[in-house]
């Protein structure tokens, strides 16, 4: 195997968290490409506005904004519907890629279930198996991009 050394700690932590941040990245960035972020946060902003109404439409007990926010609810429910899709778009896009690395490429250099680091814990240390290590630096990464990016709800 080529690729035994990145087996071993630390060269496998490393590779795990670089992989991590290199695929948050490509996501981040396919995200930012293929979202429409003004058409989302006007979006966003009159769902806020129809959910503020209805609020006060129930607790006013108001007849006529009732029926005013009853004959928005359609509407409302579409534009959520379209929000739901333009997010979704990237994830439909990395999906197959993923699904290849985690299964075919990822095992042929380092195995899942391979401990690559630990981090202290109460009772010592906690091992993380190469998933584990994923996640927690996938989770870092995408925190990183999306601030970085604005791909927020807010559009920040």
């Amino acid at each position: 195997m080529a690729f035994e050394w990145l087996a071993a700690i630390p060269y496998s932590t490393f590779f795990v968290m670089f992989l991590s941040f290199v695929v948050s990245f490509a996501t981040s960035v396919t995200n930012r490409v293929l979202t429409n972020r003004e058409q989302l946060k006007a979006w966003t902003k009159e769902i806020k506005e129809w959910r503020e109404e209805s609020l006060k439409a129930r607790k006013t007990g108001d007849k006529k904004l009732l029926a005013k926010v009853k004959k928005q609810e359609r509407h409302v429910m579409q534009l959520q519907s379209k929000m739901t899709l333009q997010s979704m778009k990237t994830s439909f896009l990395w999906f197959i890629p993923l699904m290849i690395m985690w299964y075919v490429l990822l095992p042929q250099i380092v195995p899942i279930s391979e401990i690559v680091a630990y981090i202290p814990w109460l009772s010592g240390e906690f091992p993380l198996s190469v998933f584990l290590w994923y996640l927690l630096c996938s989770f870092l990464a995408s925190a990183l991009f999306t601030r970085l990016f604005g791909l927020g709800l807010g559009g920040d």
